[in-house]
Parts: structure tokens; sequence; C-alpha cells
């Protein structure tokens, strides 16, 4: 497939020009140079996207699960085939490393692998009843057409984790990528699907303007769940837009995840894990450790040591191999993490490292004398710096921890495994890791946040529960007598 198809959207398993009179510019965020410009979809192309889901859904649906399972394991081995490809892909349109590109396309892959699974899990139940000679069937079918909206941060990865097990499961989809990373969020996972033979209708791509488009993908009467993956604002608008609307939503939003870091730690594993928690991708996954919470006795070891690792990593050209520190996705993502570090500084933290830019490329950047209500400590930073609070007990960690109104991820650091358990268990987060970094994804693992940080589960049984509905058929043996 030439990089020039990439131009037109994807709807009934053709590819066809937007008819909006607007374009999406793809840019490469580290060059800055524009990849392509997409004739943008207009509210015509989405009802025919929709359109499309619903009229393949129901033959999708009835399907022989071996049959779904085989179109499966023809479009995992597309992807493995195609992986330079996606890897480029992730380099040039989301400013991925090559470190960070090679974790998402495995993360991918193992979605695809969970996923293949679902169609001979689709299990049901018949339960006892009070009432003579009847029983209960609980019937589990899929919800009908799934509305996927794409992030740009982790593009092929986090849009296919809803796409693959929504499609597994007998839904059909419409995807609306991320207008910063329309190829690897939608357009290229659609050309996967494509050449894996996957009937036409049952994915559909439409690139557009959340400002043309946006609510109306939402509000659409053929769309059963929205399944949205970005900030908590624009999960918020989408979740007042489904409420309205009756319609169910998977939701995962932002993110200010903490490590903490008990006086026990073995701080040398620590730092290690930290800065891969936080500086893989630039920082800008929701899951990355925005806030690294050090008991006072090992504070001052630990950031020397975190110091010394951190002006150890490469910034620059993500192309290159031993770059580990790429480009932020677009300027005023730079101007908005400077404005939240001058302020911080300005209420009395302190840049132990880094703090410069270069283009798109900010250098990995550490502040201590951090308090949780200093910008940098309290906003989703979404980039390369990470702020190191002290404290003098695990009691003020965990309440520093729970500070924020986010809940995604979280670690904690003690050579006391059990300790580590129990702390974990109060703080306020949907997922946290001990003697590990915050940046965990396993496909058959529940995934999701608390608190401003999302509504539901990925992953596993509880995608699966996700992305289907259940019935109840109660069946008489005979008939009932009634009281009237």
């Amino acid at each position: 497939m030439s990089p020039q198809t990439f131009t037109k959207q994807y709807i009934n398993g053709q590819w066809k020009s937007g008819s909006s009179e607007k374009y999406v510019d793809n840019v490469n965020p580290y060059t800055q140079q524009t990849i392509a410009s997409i004739p943008s979809a207009n509210e015509d192309d989405l009802n025919e996207a929709y359109e499309a889901a619903v009229n393949a859904q129901e033959s999708w649906m009835t399907t022989l699960p071996a049959k779904k399972q085989a179109s499966f394991d023809l479009l995992l081995k597309v992807v493995q085939e195609r992986k330079d490809e996606i890897i480029d892909w992730l380099v040039k349109e989301a400013g991925s490393t090559l470190v960070k590109a090679e974790v998402e396309f495995q993360a991918a892959v193992a979605i695809i692998r969970e996923s293949a699974s679902f169609p001979t899990r689709m299990s049901g139940q018949i339960l006892p009843s009070n009432t003579q000679g009847k029983e209960n069937r609980v019937y589990r079918s899929p919800k009908g057409v799934i509305g996927v909206i794409g992030p740009w941060n982790f593009p092929f990865h986090l849009a296919m984790r809803s796409i693959a097990p929504a499609v597994a499961t007998g839904n059909t989809v419409v995807v609306k990528p991320a207008s910063d990373a329309p190829v690897t969020s939608g357009l290229l996972i659609a050309d996967l699907f494509e050449e894996a033979g996957f009937p036409e209708g049952v994915i559909n791509v439409v690139v557009g303007r959340g400002s043309e488009i946006g609510d109306a993908f939402v509000k659409h009467p053929a769309a059963k769940l929205i399944s949205f993956t970005g900030s908590t604002e624009v999960g918020s608008h989408i979740g007042e837009l489904a409420g309205k609307y009756i319609k169910e939503t998977a939701l995962e939003l932002g993110g200010n995840n903490a490590m903490i870091v008990l006086e026990d730690a073995d701080i040398d594993q620590a730092v290690e894990a930290a800065a891969f928690g936080k500086f893989l991708h630039q920082g800008q996954i929701c899951m990355s450790l925005n806030r690294i919470i050090v008991d006072e006795h090992v504070h001052d070891s630990f950031i020397e040591k975190f110091k010394e690792k951190v002006e150890s990593l490469k910034a620059g050209d993500p192309s290159e191999r031993d770059t580990v520190i790429g480009p932020l996705i677009n300027k005023d993502a730079i101007e908005r993490i400077q404005e939240d570090v001058n302020e911080s500084v300005g209420q009395g933290a302190e840049i132990l490292t880094g703090g410069e830019t270069d283009g798109s490329v900010m250098q990995p950047t550490v502040l201590t004398g951090v308090t949780s209500e200093m910008p940098i400590a309290k906003n989703e930073v979404f980039g390369p710096v990470a702020s190191v609070i002290k404290v003098s007990s695990e009691q003020e960690a965990i309440e520093a921890a729970n500070s924020s109104p986010y809940g995604l991820s979280g670690s904690v650091f003690t050579r006391d495994v059990h300790r580590g358990v129990e702390v974990a268990k109060r703080v306020e987060t949907g997922m946290i890791h001990v003697n590990d970094q915050s940046v965990n994804d396993e496909a058959h693992v529940a995934f999701g946040g608390e608190k401003e940080s999302g509504l539901g589960r990925f992953g596993g049984q509880w995608a699966l529960d996700k992305f289907t509905t259940v019935k109840w058929i109660g069946v008489m043996n005979g008939y009932r007598e009634f009281p009237f």
C-alpha cells in the first residue's frame, strides 16, 4: 500500500476521498514536514461509514467462530510481515523512538492474539429459577456497531486495543483516528484488516476534524458504544454526549501517576524504573510517571543517582537507534509544559537537570523541591519532565499520591513486598505496580482508571464484557399458574 493511499477514507471496503472542503495535515513532529494532506470526512462520509457498519454487522456476527479466528490468525501474520512499515510510520508520524515503537508493536500483537480467542469465549449461562419448571438462560451477543476514537501517542496499539476485541466479539467498527496520527491510529489498521481479508464494512475509518464530525460521531444512532482514549477534558465531553443519547462508553483518560519510593527501597532499581516510566515516548503516555514521591531518608541518594541516569539519556532524532527522547507532538505541547515548569520554579521548585528545548525536542528534565500544589505536579505533564516530591513518612506519601483527581496507574518501591501491596491498596488508582514502574499493559489483564482517569476496563475478560451484552431468556417447561 503506497503512502498516497493514506490520504483517503476507508468506507465499506473502498478507499475514497473525503467530501469536506477541509484538510487534515499529517505532520512529522520531528522534522515538521507535512507527510500528506488528507481531504477530511464530513457528516455524509460519517453516515456512509456507520451505514456500512450496520449492514455488515449481522453477517459478521453470525460468522462461525473458527472463521473469525482464521481471519485474526491471518491479521496477525500480515501485521508481523509488515512490522518494518508499521515501525516506520510510528517514528515519522507519532515521533516514536525505535525503542518505543517496538514496545508499541509488541503490545498491539498481544492484543490481536488475545482477541483471537474471543469468538470461542462468547459464553452464556444457564441459571436455576425459583419458578417451578422454569430455567433461566443468559445469552451473550455483540453490542452491534462500536465507535472508536483513536489517540495520537500510542496510536497503533491503543486504537487496536478497541478495534480488535470489538471485531472479535462480532461487532463492526467505525474509527475516527487522531488528527495528529491518522495513519497509525486508523488508516494503516484498515489496510491491515483489508489485506487479512475481513469483509467489507467490518472496519471503516473516517479522518476528520473534531470540530466538523466529532459530536456527530458520538451522537450517531448506529453507535452502541463509544470507545475513547485521550484527555479527560475531551472524554468528559464525550461522556456527557453519550449520556444524553443513552450510549455506553469506554473511556481511558488522563493520568498523573505517582511512584512512591519508601525508605527501604532499592534505590538503584527505583532509579532505573523511574527513568523508563517517566521518559518512554518523552512522557507522552497516560501511564507515565509524573510525580516521584521519595521518603526523606533516601531522597538525596535518589536524586543524585536519578540525575546521573537522566543525563545519560540521548535526546534527538527518533529514527536513530540510541535515541531515548524524541520530539513532542507539537509546538503547543512544548509551550504548555514550559509554562508549567516556569510557574513551578517561580513557586520554589528547582531544575536539577534539563529544561532546554531544541526545535520540538525537550531535554529530559528533573525538578526537585516540588510540592503537590505546583502546576508541574498538579497537572498531567505529558512530556519529559519529572517532579520529585520529598515526604517524611509512608502516610504522607500515600496522601501525596492521592492528592490528584486522576487515578490511572502508579508504582511503589520497597524491599518488603507485603508492605508494598498494602500501600498499593491504599493508593486510589485503577492499576499500580510494586517494584516496577507505571507503564504496563498486558492484553489479558484489566486495564483502566479510577476518578477522572476514566470509566470501564480493557483487556482479557473485561474487554469481552465491555464489547458484548447479555440477554436473559426465561424458558418454561410446561405452563405456570398465575394468581389472577
